[in-house]
């Protein structure tokens, strides 16, 4: 079997989408610079800053607060910030506390991202949503892909395939960090990982 190349077929869409609207889920500043770099110039972007998943407010408000500086310094998209609502994870997940990292749980919290930004940007008339989370070495992008393609069908809103982390897209987040003296954390976020 063939794995598909995102990469690619995101490149092809984006030579055909000039000045579109993309609405950007974002779970971090570091994983958005290098995503925002490849898109922002094609793509009318905004970022949604959706991430129930993190463990405590604390983080959520740190991270935020450096996806809000990079954007106001680079001017590569605006921002629709989500609240805080661990709930909405913790209800999502509950029975997977204990799977492994990359498991169970995860493709659960990648569902629950997406889905809100599927949500926001079929409410707020966008012509794609996507995500950062395939620019992680760590991450599942086929799975994650799979995801927004089936909610692209529920929602009635093109995903826009991605796998981030081709061409040296996570080496190029770090460099982007250090340029920008972004924050970057050493666990996904969720209390599980962090464990």
């Amino acid at each position: 079997m063939n794995k598909i190349d995102y990469d690619a077929r995101m490149r092809e869409i984006l030579a055909e989408a000039a000045g579109k609207k993309l609405l950007l889920h974002s779970c971090c500043a570091p994983c958005s610079s290098y995503c925002l770099e490849q898109v922002a110039d094609v793509l009318r972007t905004t970022v949604l800053y959706y991430n129930p998943n993190l463990d405590c407010e604390e983080e959520y408000l740190r991270r935020k607060r450096e996806q809000e500086r990079f954007l106001r310094e680079t001017q590569l998209a605006d921002i629709l910030d989500c609240d805080y609502c661990k709930e909405d994870f913790l209800g999502a997940v509950r029975g997977l506390e204990r799977e492994k990292e990359g498991g169970a749980r995860c493709k659960v919290c990648f569902g629950l991202r997406l889905r809100r930004t599927a949500e926001e940007a079929r409410r707020h008339g966008y012509d794609f949503f996507a995500t950062t989370l395939t620019v992680s070495p760590l991450k599942n992008a086929e799975l994650i892909n799979e995801i927004g393609f089936a909610l692209a069908e529920e929602y009635g809103v093109r995903y826009l395939p991605s796998d981030f982390k081709k061409r040296g897209g996570y080496m190029r987040s770090v460099e982007l960090s250090r340029r920008y003296g972004l924050y970057r954390q050493n666990y996904c976020g969720c209390e599980f990982s962090k464990r």
